[in-house]
């Protein structure tokens, strides 16, 4: 016999989800065509924040989007990254559903370590932008040897 775990708020933490993704999309309405412009909506490319020793790196999702619509900035400890992906209308053609957001987006994120702004790198590789961001020595972390009390201490 399975045992299967009942947890009493899974429906409603699925049923808040869904009024969340609602509201985002009701303040951000589609003009009168349904995203037939330009600029029709802000939306949120996914992205993954990931951190070794030596670098962090950012990863966002953006297919279909020309890199030279793309710009990534470094003010300070915040990386911004701003773009559009453009609607284009084909001739003859209607739309019986829109899934795809098109429009500008941009994305910032406030960096939990210092970088080396000089030598950060920005590859976009299969609808994928990674960035990665070096860390600063002073912030890697350092092995530190421990002594026992039988060594000699060099100072």
């Amino acid at each position: 016999m399975n045992v299967i775990r009942f947890n009493p708020f899974a429906e409603v933490t699925t049923l808040r989800d869904q009024v969340n993704r609602l509201f985002d999309d009701v303040a951000q309405p589609r003009p009168e065509g349904a995203a037939a412009t330009n600029n029709s909506r802000l939306w949120a490319p996914l992205v993954d924040v990931s951190e070794n020793e030596n670098e962090v790196t950012v990863r966002l999702d953006l297919p279909g989007i020309d890199p030279g619509s793309v710009d990534v900035h470094l003010t300070g400890d915040t990386l911004s990254v701003r773009g559009e992906r453009r609607f284009e209308r084909r001739e003859g053609e209607g739309y019986l559903h829109l899934e795809r957001p098109y429009g500008t987006f941009q994305r910032s994120f406030n960096l939990s370590v210092p970088v080396q702004a000089d030598r950060v790198q920005a590859d976009y590789e299969d609808g994928v932008l990674t960035i990665v961001l070096p860390k600063q020595e002073a912030v890697k972390p350092r092995k530190i040897q421990i002594q026992t009390a039988g060594e000699e201490k060099n100072r």
